[in-house]
């Protein structure tokens, strides 16, 4: 890692982690029910911010790995963009080719990411509903599920480039992993789901190894109780007992843990279409930025869009497509973000145009 990509990553980390933290500690501290209003400003914002960033990509892209000349400039090429034809007489021209390359290889994995995340939504809806938390509660369980998400991706993403930089066959592992969920989620995509949130591992783990209190305590992830007969009552520090993670802990878990599940899609997803660890992690956090608001924005309304689940799996299918065939057949970036465009916005019109027959 170049020291100038840990200083601009670094940058970047503060900056979105400040972000967070207004969100948090100021702007929404105190607990309450997002109104689509609310939810629409923010996305607003979330997706100003995403768009802001590419157009810093687009012109200064190159800062982020620290490009000085011609040297800098083919080394990170090889590294990630081997297929672009750089002119060793023309640097500026290079510097160009490979700045627009990144910005619409960021555009293409924010629209990835967010696209996904849409399947994302409706777990999280059921987690809510099976924990039963308040709709009071929905925003800070979601902003403490965002904080460890960046940790997570942080993990996964350059963890993901490490081995695809040693082992490049682990892309055809991708590209046949998304090509499976693709078509298992197409066959899958009328089915209800279900959650029996006692019965799940991540749920009776905790219940095994922690004290878990029975029942909501407000915000509160920890109380301090003491057990009596059947029935707990929560005690101050002086008065004893032991200390309890509320079901709201619990939730924020769970929250986690399908993330983590999510991520196995989604990042492999973003890797069709930039090696560029930095790229992919970029386009992660802002898609994931911006998941909060989209949930209190769509969560009445998720379901109208019957044929996103279908547009999801086609693009699955070509992504996965893309990574099996890299080797032989290259499809440039700005096709393959013309090919998603045109693919959400089948999906999304055809949703709205085509009335749903009545069952």
């Amino acid at each position: 890692m170049h020291y100038t990509e840990i200083i601009f990553f670094g940058c970047f980390i503060v900056f979105i982690v400040g972000i967070l933290m207004l969100d948090m500690l100021v702007i929404d501290k105190e607990a309450h029910e997002v109104s689509m209003k609310e939810a629409g400003a923010w996305t607003a914002v979330w997706i100003t911010l995403a768009l802001l960033f590419s157009v810093f990509l687009w012109f200064h892209g190159d800062l982020v790995h620290g490009i000085n000349n011609f040297s800098d400039l083919q080394e990170v090429a090889r590294r990630y963009a081997s297929h672009l034809k750089l002119d060793p007489n023309d640097f500026e021209g290079g510097l160009e080719q490979y700045r627009h390359h990144m910005t619409i290889s960021y555009i293409t994995g924010y629209l990835i990411e967010k696209t996904l995340s849409v399947d994302n939504l409706f777990v999280m809806m059921m987690i809510f509903t099976s924990f039963g938390v308040s709709k009071m509660e929905y925003q800070r369980v979601l902003n403490w599920g965002i904080l460890g998400a960046i940790v997570l991706r942080f993990i996964f993403i350059f963890l993901g480039a490490t081995v695809i930089a040693k082992f490049d066959w682990i892309l055809l592992v991708f590209g046949v992993f998304l090509v499976y969920s693709g078509i298992k989620m197409f066959f899958e995509r009328d089915k209800e789901e279900q959650m029996d949130v006692t019965a799940h591992p991540v749920v009776k783990f905790l219940s095994g190894h922690f004290r878990v209190f029975p029942r909501f305590h407000g915000d509160a992830f920890f109380v301090r109780a003491k057990k009596e007969g059947q029935d707990y009552e929560v005690v101050g520090k002086h008065r004893g007992g032991h200390l309890y993670m509320t079901p709201l802990l619990v939730t924020v878990i769970f929250i986690e843990f399908s993330d983590l599940i999510f991520a196995f899609d989604s990042i492999p997803a973003v890797f069709s279409v930039s090696l560029d660890p930095y790229v992919v992690f970029f386009s992660n956090i802002f898609a994931i930025l911006g998941l909060r608001a989209m949930f209190f924005l769509l969560a009445g309304v998720a379901a109208r869009f019957r044929y996103l689940k279908p547009a999801v799996c086609l693009l699955l299918l070509f992504i996965g497509v893309k990574l099996l065939i890299h080797e032989y057949v290259e499809i440039d970036a700005v096709w393959s973000l013309i090919f998603i465009l045109a693919v959400l916005s089948v999906g999304i019109g055809a949703s709205l145009l085509i009335p749903e027959k009545k069952k």
